[in-house]
């Protein structure tokens, strides 16, 4: 499958906002949190494009607080999960996060997204109760890289 990972920008708007509501449904966030990611700096923004159309997303940012790196967005749309997109835009992002921590957090339930955070050298860090819609707890995994 061609396809290419690339800055994302404003522009990407109304992509990034389909792309969320069909990925994460009742997760899907606000059109302004998309807008602040998508313009604030010191975010890592990518969005994959096959034939001019994005079909993964991926954002990050460095949280001085804990001194960590956080992916805080991910995802690719249906049709084109399985073909090592996620993991592309995965490793471009923590590359660009330069940290040697990454965190992200992601449903307890969604396990194809755990597979691949576990292939990706990603552990459980912690538990945050009731923190999806539902009730649903999140599991924050973090990954140490190497220096």
């Amino acid at each position: 499958m061609d396809y290419l990972i690339e800055k994302a920008g404003w522009r990407d708007f109304l992509d990034l906002y389909h792309l969320e509501k069909v990925v994460f449904e009742q997760d899907a966030w606000p059109w302004f949190d998309l807008l602040v990611v998508l313009i604030f700096p010191g975010f890592v923004r990518l969005k994959a494009v096959s034939n001019g159309h994005m079909i993964g997303f991926v954002a990050g940012e460095l949280r001085r607080g804990d001194g960590a790196g956080w992916v805080v967005t991910l995802g690719v749309l249906p049709e084109y999960r399985r073909k090592g997109i996620g993991h592309a835009l995965l490793r471009q992002c923590e590359y660009q996060l330069n940290s040697k921590r990454i965190r992200l957090c992601v449903r307890k339930s969604n396990l194809p997204a755990l597979k691949l955070y576990q292939q990706e050298g990603y552990v459980i860090y912690t538990t945050w109760l009731n923190y999806y819609h539902g009730g649903e707890d999140a599991l924050v995994l973090e990954k140490i890289l190497p220096n």
